[in-house]
This record gives C-alpha cells, structure tokens and sequence, in this order.
C-alpha cells in the first residue's frame, strides 16, 4: 500500500496546500414542535474533503477527484489529512504522471512514509 499527500496551488498565495481537518464537521437537527438537543461530530471522507476546496485551489476539485479514482481512493488519515491510497507502486507513477498531463503543476503528489 503507497500513500501519498496531495498538494494543490492555492488560488490566493499560489503556494502549495493540501486540506487538512481541524475540526470534524458538527452536525444537530431542528425540530418543528420540539426541542432536539442532539448533536453529532462527522468527519469528512476523502472526496467530501476535497470538494470543500472549490475555490481555494486553481484546480476544479472534481476533476482531481475523477483523476485519482482509477489509480487509487481518496482517504482522511487520521481523521486529519488528505492522502491517496494506491495498491502498487505503478499506481503511483500512472498518477504522477496523468496529474502532470491534466493539471500541469497545479497538483502533485507526494509520497508518505508508513507509520
């Protein structure tokens, strides 16, 4: 199993960024007769994460998200981080190269050591 970070071109700073969770998302309910005092904490999957970035990186994120799908998934490690998983090292490399080809050097990937 190969893991690597995504990294996109911000659109204010044109730095690399990657999302990362602070706090997972905290949802409740309204009730139209009563009073619903129940909340629950839900942390993002993958593509849910990268589709908050529309916007904040020069790239269409469901275009990233289409790229990735063949050569890997799109995973929260850590309820934190965004990383692919790939199943081969080949995976990797077709990746590496089909987001060069469609995105330029507005993503990239980068490898992550297993823990």
């Amino acid at each position: 199993m190969i893991r690597a970070k995504l990294w996109f071109r911000c659109a204010a700073m044109h730095d690399p960024v990657t999302p990362k969770i602070v706090q997972p998302a905290l949802l409740g309910w309204e009730a139209k007769k009563r009073r619903v005092d129940l909340t629950i904490e839900r942390a993002f999957n993958g593509e849910e994460l990268l589709r908050r970035m529309k916007g904040w990186v020069t790239t269409d994120p469901l275009e990233v998200i289409e790229a990735v799908r063949p050569y890997g998934r799109l995973k929260v490690l850590d309820d934190e981080e965004l990383v692919v998983e790939m199943e081969k090292p080949e995976h990797f490399e077709d990746l590496q190269k089909i987001l060069e080809k469609r995105f330029g050097g507005e993503v990239n990937l980068e490898t992550i050591p297993k823990r």
